[in-house]
């Protein structure tokens, strides 16, 4: 009986474990951003100015921080996340 078999099926088995879990990270690290701008949204009203534009230009209005945080955790879910996992799983 030999023990090399047993020993490397255990180490390919926790190098999946590790894998899977980055790949849960990946996937979560965008919506949990993005979650993270909705929060501060509500947390601090005030700093919304789209609740209350009096005397604002558009790109005061456009370029809200809650708004940006929400949209960068879209675009890495949609763009840079799943572009990782596939390196990941090797695809």
């Amino acid at each position: 009986m030999s023990t090399h078999t047993a020993t490397e099926h255990v180490a390919s088995h926790s190098r999946a474990e590790v894998a899977s879990w980055r790949q849960r990270l990946l996937l979560l690290l965008g919506p949990l951003i993005s979650l993270a701008g909705v929060v501060w949204a509500i947390v601090q009203p005030y700093r919304v100015t789209l609740l209350h534009p009096h005397g604002q230009g558009f790109w005061w209005l456009f370029v809200e921080p809650q708004l940006l945080v929400v949209l960068a955790g879209a675009l890495f879910h949609l763009f840079v996340a799943r572009v990782l996992i596939e390196d990941l799983t090797g695809d």
